[in-house]
């Protein structure tokens, strides 16, 4: 009972054991990689993260070879894919700098799942 009683916070953890060494003085970090486990939440978080950074960078340059056929499907000018183009670099820095400091504030994925599901109305 008095360690209760104490005042001092009482640490919940949603994993009480892990497939991976992990580094309790630094809230459970993992200290090894093992590429073909996908065990959670460690090993699972870094092949998430890696898919979703390949399959943003592949969307990104897959346009480039596309560009003339939309070009004229659209009936764009060459001004108007000109300034497509620039909106579309200055965006990302835009968003890099408004993400950066969101994601160590809110944690990535929660800021991931809300940029998806925004950029999938469009």
């Amino acid at each position: 009972m008095a360690d209760i009683d104490s005042g001092a916070p009482q640490e919940i953890k949603k994993y009480q054991t892990y497939v991976l060494d992990v580094d309790p003085d630094q809230d459970d970090k993992a200290t090894e990689i093992k590429l073909c486990n996908f065990s959670r939440p460690h090993m699972r978080a870094f092949h998430c993260s890696w898919w979703s950074f390949f399959v943003a960078f592949f969307i990104w340059f897959a346009i480039a070879p596309l560009l003339s056929e939309i070009k004229d499907t659209l009936g764009l000018t060459k001004q108007e894919v000109w300034t497509s183009s620039i909106v579309g670099v200055g965006g990302t820095i835009f968003m890099r700098f408004v993400l950066g400091p969101a994601c160590d504030k809110y944690g990535a994925r929660i800021l991931f799942t809300v940029v998806l599901c925004c950029a999938s109305i469009p």
